[in-house]
C-alpha cells in the first residue's frame, strides 16, 4: 500500500508540475523577470500547492503518527547559517538561469529533451560535488581537532 501511495504521489506531482507550467524554462524565468517580461502565474501554483499542503500536514500531525511509519520524520535544525544561505543563493540563482527547478526537472525526464537531460546529469554532478566538498570540509575540521 505504501509503494502504491508513493507512485501515485509522484503521479501527481508530475501532473502538477506540467499542468502548472513549472516544466516550462521559459515561464520560470518569465516568472524571475520582475523587471522585464514578469509572469506572476507560477505564484497560483505554489500558492495552490501551499493551500493543499498545509491542511494536509495539519491533518497528518494531528493523528499523532503516520500511517506507514513509527514516526513523523521532522528535520529539528532549526538554524539559519551560512551553509543554508549560500545553498540556498546558489539554487536560485540555478533555478533563475536555467528557468528548472530540481523537482520539476525530474517528470521532464521522459520528454527525453537534451536541455533538460544536460541539466538533470549536472544537477547530479553539482548535489555530488557539494557532498564530497561537505565530507573533505568536515574531515578537515576533524583532523584539526584531533591535532
Amino acid at each position: 500500500m505504501e509503494k502504491l501511495l508513493v507512485y501515485i504521489s509522484g503521479l501527481l506531482f508530475g501532473l502538477g508540475v506540467s499542468i502548472g507550467g513549472m516544466a516550462n524554462p521559459a515561464k520560470v524565468q518569465n516568472f524571475f523577470d520582475v523587471a522585464g517580461a514578469w509572469d506572476p502565474s507560477l505564484i497560483l501554483v505554489m500558492g495552490g500547492a501551499l493551500a493543499v499542503t498545509a491542511p494536509g500536514y495539519w491533518f497528518l500531525f494531528k493523528r499523532g503518527k503516520p500511517m506507514f511509519a513509527s514516526a513523523f520524520s521532522v528535520p529539528t535544525n532549526r538554524t539559519i547559517d551560512t551553509k543554508l544561505v549560500a545553498g540556498s543563493a546558489v539554487f536560485g540563482i540555478g533555478w533563475g538561469i536555467a528557468g528548472f527547478c530540481p523537482g520539476a526537472s525530474i517528470p521532464v525526464l521522459s520528454t527525453l529533451n537534451p536541455d533538460v537531460l544536460i541539466f538533470t546529469a549536472s544537477l547530479i554532478g553539482g548535489v555530488l560535488i557539494a557532498k564530497g566538498a561537505m565530507k573533505m570540509t568536515a574531515n578537515r575540521k576533524a583532523a584539526a581537532q584531533a591535532a
